[in-house]
């Protein structure tokens, strides 16, 4: 199947929300994320810096943000 969605960054294309596994772009792993408070990971991939933890939720990212931004800083 074509890539329904040329800007998605995921990799994990065992997902089975990922654009490569359906017709319906990124409505599925939206609504996905949304029910679990989750911030796509097209989001996490474009800061340029390790991921500080684990997981997806909003935390998360805004730990990578602040992340990043300190390492911009020094």
């Amino acid at each position: 199947m074509a890539r329904p969605v040329s800007f998605c960054t995921c990799t994990d294309t065992k997902c089975q929300y990922n654009p490569v596994n359906h017709d319906q772009g990124c409505t599925p792993c939206i609504a996905k994320n949304l029910r679990e408070g989750e911030i796509p990971t097209c989001f996490f991939n474009k800061i340029d810096h390790p991921k500080p933890t684990g997981g997806w939720h909003y935390e998360d990212f805004a730990a990578l943000v602040q992340a990043a931004k300190e390492k911009a800083g020094s």
